[in-house]
């Protein structure tokens, strides 16, 4: 059972975020920024529209919720009341941070914009992430991550890839951005420290993924004119996938000749082994085709534990597949703290995400859980008159 700790630790320690998004784009980054030790205010509406999911038991604490909002204090206020904006603004005033993922057009009506908060907070980091970018015609579209898998050509990927224009079944727009919002933030508090000077920091989520996605697919149009066409010709291939084992499923990744001599020959196939395709100096592209095909005929000759001992023996990249619904089951995982049992003070006993990163001087740590819409609000506005005063 992961500990709960009252004493913030790690690198942003005595960092304040004003965390003023919505869903998991916004709430997601702000709350990885909580785990490395700053202190995380969200502030939402006390109609708490907006925490989407089932819940068990107490209304709005839904799994989603759970998985985004830890290690922050909740804050409701009506941003419609003129006395509950004024104390967001306050409590603004008070930030190193803002992540909004407000629409622009609402941003101004409330007088929450950029040039609003810099005239009262110039040292602030205003971090503003939205689904297309803001010089954009498309720059006031409603957009999910769906509408951003399709804008960015991750569909298009998929269609080439399976012959169907499937999303990829996680929020992963969604997920690249929270992450591109924590690095970004993290630049500009480093420029501030140095000049004292906040800035706006823009996140789009369509760019952003389009960035992620060209990486390796933009492949022979890196060149001008283009050597190739677009998409990386290993992840297109239809054979790229998980093979069945005897027992299960794994992922094994033969990457040279002497890779795929070794496989073959524990599949107890040494006629493959003496195959010309996997005896010259690297694997031809042409061939990766049929050599998925005989990996994938071949993998059901042991189990999955005993790929992993041939595979480990032989250098051969290998991982077995990890089922979803039993990740706390499993050795890597239960031993890295990756998903461990919290008690929730409402929730009862709940499994929580572990942090991934390791620091060696300012770990992070996990210091509250994901609060009730609003719990923390008399708490947080105490202390902010007593600081007025």
């Amino acid at each position: 059972m992961t500990d709960i700790t009252d004493t913030a630790t790690g690198p942003l320690e005595g960092i304040r975020v004003i965390d003023l998004s919505t869903v998991v784009m916004g709430p997601y980054a702000a709350q990885i920024l909580g785990d490395l030790g700053a202190d995380v205010i969200k502030i939402e509406s006390p109609a708490d529209t907006v925490r989407v999911g089932h819940y068990r038991t107490t209304p709005g604490m839904t799994p989603l919720n759970l998985n985004v909002n830890r290690n922050k204090r909740s804050v409701a206020l009506n941003l419609k009341d003129d006395t509950d904006r004024e104390r967001a603004l306050r409590l603004i005033d008070t930030a190193d941070v803002l992540i909004t993922n407000m629409r622009p057009g609402a941003l101004h009506r409330l007088g929450l914009s950029h040039d609003d908060i810099a005239a009262r907070n110039p040292g602030l980091v205003y971090a503003h992430a939205q689904g297309f970018r803001s010089d954009s015609d498309r720059a006031g579209n409603a957009a999910y991550d769906e509408t951003v898998q399709a804008a960015s050509g991750l569909v298009d990927i998929a269609d080439r890839a399976l012959g169907e224009p499937v999303y990829l079944p996680t929020i992963i727009g969604d997920k690249v951005s929270s992450l591109t919002i924590a690095y970004s933030v993290l630049a500009a508090l480093l420029h501030r420290n140095r000049t004292g000077q906040g800035q706006l920091v823009e996140i789009p989520m369509t760019d952003t993924l389009i960035a992620f996605n060209l990486v390796e697919h933009l492949a022979g149009h890196t060149h001008v004119p283009e050597t190739g066409p677009t998409g990386f010709a290993l992840s297109m291939l239809k054979g790229h996938k998980a093979v069945r084992t005897k027992d299960g499923l794994a992922c094994v990744m033969p990457y040279n000749p002497q890779n795929y001599r070794d496989f073959f020959t524990a599949a107890g196939r040494p006629d493959l082994a003496e195959d010309p395709r996997v005896n010259g100096d690297a694997i031809d592209s042409a061939d990766h085709e049929d050599l998925a095909a005989l990996l994938e005929t071949c993998a059901p000759a042991l189990t999955t534990d005993e790929w992993a001992e041939v595979c480990a023996k032989h250098s051969i990249p290998m991982a077995p597949v990890l089922e979803l619904d039993r990740a706390h089951e499993d050795p890597y995982v239960r031993d890295g703290h990756l998903l461990d049992t919290v008690e929730h003070p409402t929730e009862g006993t709940v499994r929580t995400i572990g942090i991934p990163l390791r620091f060696s001087a300012t770990p992070g740590s996990i210091r509250r859980l994901a609060p009730v819409a609003g719990q923390d609000t008399e708490d947080v506005l105490a202390e902010l008159d007593a600081a007025a005063r």
